[in-house]
């Protein structure tokens, strides 16, 4: 269980990093997209390529920003249900859930999209608007999302499993031991 704890810890580390650099995507959206209505509307300026930029900047910081949602425990849930539950059958849930739905949900996804980019990277995929942008971009962006949030799925469910296991929570999340518990 050592091992997988550590396996976990980087997993998180690697989805943090990745995750809080893509949220500057989201400044670089805002200032496409101003850029765009100003040179719209001051020059008659306009570009389909801008938008679908600010498209692919949308859709990057959700795709990489889905993994840390999910370690940082902020994803959707059913609070009013949830929320009545012991610590102990909220883990369980989070395990059967992770284990039967995400997990499997994100290795489709992950595995679906490997052709789906390939495709595209191969044949020089080009949007069908004028002065549109290659779509590989976008289509990587699946793949590495949906392999980040495979990643940090099971990173998620080894510690489900060693706070169940008995492991403090603290420790299993990585952080310091809660004194009275671990070393």
């Amino acid at each position: 269980m050592a091992f997988a704890l550590r396996l976990a810890r980087g997993i998180d580390a690697l989805n943090e990093r990745i995750a809080r650099l893509a949220a500057w995507l989201v400044v670089a959206a805002v200032a496409i997209s101003a850029g765009n209505a100003i040179s719209r509307k001051a020059f008659s300026l306009s570009s389909n390529a801008w938008l679908e930029a600010q498209w692919y900047l949308f859709g990057a910081v959700f795709l990489l920003g889905a993994s840390w949602t999910l370690k940082r425990n902020e994803h959707v849930r059913i609070d009013v249900v949830s929320s009545r539950l012991s610590p102990r059958a909220r883990g369980w849930i989070d395990v059967v859930g992770h284990t039967l739905f995400l997990i499997p949900f994100a290795l489709v996804h992950v595995i679906t999209a490997v052709p789906f980019f390939l495709l595209s990277w191969r044949t020089g995929e080009v949007s069908a608007n004028a002065g549109g942008l290659p779509l590989w971009p976008a289509k990587i962006l699946v793949l590495v999302g949906f392999s980040m949030l495979l990643a940090q799925g099971v990173s998620e469910l080894v510690k489900k499993i060693a706070v169940l296991g008995g492991a403090p929570p603290d420790e299993a999340q990585g952080g310091p031991p809660v004194s009275g518990f671990g070393s």
